[in-house]
């Protein structure tokens, strides 16, 4: 069953757009400075700027943290967030379901399955390992998903898709739970992984996932005017000339690699991709070709800021991304969804 939210009308022109967009851009923009300056160490602002206009200035171990810590963690945060929002708003133009996320599909549980096969049976520790075999599970997931969506009479239908993809998820999440409890060793990776983070990953980390996600990307990107066929519905969409079945596939392959490059580096980290393309339709409206731009300059401001939240709260610790994320986007989304009359499709 669907829904769809139906924000308070505003005045929607290109400028308005626009403006949202640089508006965007440069919060994003101040998040990424926040996220480079501040840490569970506290680096005075004058070292932190040295550190790339003057790095002779600056301690051996300040340097170190700046270029070698924080700003991989800051470009990781980007290239995850944007891809999971991005992620996120795909799925729902896909299945026409404002409540949809990469979960839907199968990908994040295909993507886990994939990593703990890789920890339990084949003894891969690094992160190099764990993208290729979460790309290889999300993607066996998503197919099985469209394949048994795709079932009888009317094709793919979002109906069908969602419904394929709880059956797949609930079922790949058994096998993912028998295998942890079997391994102590994948039980004790897994914990870490599954709580969200994008700490503790160097440079050679983001250039690795960064084909993957590019080419997500992408495919998004392109799917953009068919979205806004397919919202209208299927047959609509048919006589614009949209081909439905190749539309779906190539946003499935799209959200398959958006979801299980950034879910094998950072762990699945969930709200992001749910909640901030309805924020961003508040201004886009239903238009994708809006909508994905738009989400994926907002969606990394929301994990990078959640990420320095965390860094910040438990100094000289700090909680995960994954945990600052959904602790503050369950009541926001659920104070969201009361404030919207839901209405059925």
């Amino acid at each position: 069953m669907t829904a769809t939210l139906h924000p308070p009308p505003v005045r929607r022109t290109t400028g308005t757009r626009l403006l949202g967009l640089a508006g965007g851009l440069a919060l994003l923009a101040v998040v990424c400075l926040l996220s480079i300056a501040f840490g569970t160490r506290q680096i005075p602002i004058g070292q932190v700027v040295d550190s790339f206009v003057d790095p002779g200035r600056v301690p051996a171990d300040v340097l170190a943290i700046v270029r070698g810590v924080r700003i991989p963690r800051t470009a990781l945060g980007l290239l995850a967030g944007a891809s999971i929002g991005l992620a996120g708003a795909v799925m729902q133009g896909l299945t026409r379901n404002p409540l949809a996320d990469p979960g839907l599909l199968g990908v994040s549980a295909g993507a886990a399955f994939g990593i703990v096969v890789a920890i339990a049976l084949l003894n891969v520790t690094g992160v190099y390992g764990y993208v290729w075999f979460a790309l290889l599970g999300a993607l066996l997931a998503s197919t099985v998903v469209y394949l048994l969506g795709g079932l009888g009479r009317g094709g793919a239908t979002p109906v069908k898709l969602a419904l394929a993809g709880v059956g797949v998820t609930l079922l790949i999440g058994s096998l993912t739970s028998a295998i942890v409890l079997s391994s102590p060793l994948a039980l004790d990776r897994f914990r870490f992984w599954t709580a969200g983070s994008i700490a503790g990953q160097d440079a050679g980390v983001v250039l690795r996932v960064l084909p993957f996600l590019a080419a997500g990307v992408v495919l998004a990107l392109g799917t953009a005017p068919a979205l806004n066929s397919l919202a209208l519905g299927d047959q609509v969409a048919r006589a614009l000339g949209q081909r439905i079945g190749w539309i779906r596939l190539q946003g499935a392959l799209a959200v398959t690699l958006l979801a299980a490059g950034a879910v094998a580096v950072t762990g699945p980290i969930v709200f992001v991709g749910l909640v901030v393309p309805h924020l961003v339709r508040m201004v886009t409206g239903p238009d994708y070709r809006w909508l994905l731009p738009y989400t994926i300059v907002y969606s990394p401001a929301l994990l990078l800021a959640a990420d320095v939240a965390g860094r910040i709260v438990a100094r000289p610790g700090e909680i995960q991304v994954g945990v600052i994320v959904a602790f503050i986007g369950g009541p926001f989304f659920i104070a969201l969804v009361r404030r919207r009359r839901l209405a059925e499709l």
